[in-house]
């Protein structure tokens, strides 16, 4: 069976709308997943797959999206809906595309979707980008009342940032963003080397301890290839935090 997708890209203020059409099936599944992961990354917010003039064909073109949307369930202010006039009603979803919520308008869709609460900083690979990001830091953990988390998210956010500036050495967009008490915080850069976690430093060894302050001060975290590069994210939450003295 030929497979004929194409994606199209349509930006919305307040939205981002990838409208698939044609044939989807394992053979058209990556271009799906990068367009959408693209898109993803270049902005923050929810990105709606408007499945209106596409056909899945077979099993990896049903499990792409729900895939994507677990890949940035932890991606500041990152999710995946779908409109599909196929579905009978409102949040419900196609047989064929379970996994991810689905509108059966695009009006429906987008209503949906909501505002992202977020910060963002495009940064050069030089020695001050880790102040600017534990600058943007600090402002959103006062905006959003997280205080606590803003001395363990300052530690993440420059390990990540100075990994990028020593090894990846490429721009980087930093973002954080929170989302039911916790924050969520992720670089992006543009080299496809992600980094390896191999537990704790032997005492020894100078540096190497970057991905350890991260584990210890993270309820989780990861990295996620992209087009053109990676994300590394994390979540941090106040209840891991130390109370005050008293």
């Amino acid at each position: 069976m030929p497979t004929d997708v194409r994606c199209l890209v349509e930006i919305d203020e307040s939205s981002g709308v990838v409208r698939l059409t044609g044939v989807l099936d394992a053979a058209g599944a990556d271009t799906v997943r990068a367009a959408l992961l693209a898109r993803l990354c270049d902005r923050p917010g929810t990105v709606v797959a408007d499945v209106t003039g596409l056909r899945v064909a077979d099993q990896v073109g049903r499990g792409v999206f729900a895939e994507i949307r677990r890949e940035v369930a932890d991606w500041p202010a990152a999710d995946l809906l779908l409109c599909d006039p196929a579905i009978s009603g409102s949040g419900g979803a196609d047989a064929a595309l379970t996994g991810v919520p689905a509108w059966p308008t695009l009006d429906g869709a987008l209503a949906a979707a909501p505002l992202a609460a977020v910060l963002t900083a495009e940064l050069a690979p030089t020695v001050g980008a880790a102040r600017q990001a534990r600058e943007l830091v600090a402002t959103g953990c006062q905006h959003w009342d997280v205080r606590t988390l803003a001395e363990p998210a300052s530690l993440a956010i420059t390990e990540m940032v100075n990994n990028v500036v020593a090894h990846a050495r490429t721009p980087m967009t930093v973002r954080l963003a929170p989302q039911a008490g916790t924050l969520r915080v992720a670089v992006r850069d543009h080299s496809p080397l992600r980094p390896a976690f191999a537990g704790p430093a032997p005492p020894t060894r100078a540096g190497g301890r970057g991905l350890v302050l991260i584990d210890t001060v993270a309820r989780r975290w990861g990295s996620s290839p992209v087009p053109d590069g990676k994300v590394v994210w994390c979540v941090l939450h106040p209840d891991d935090e130390p109370g005050p003295a008293g």
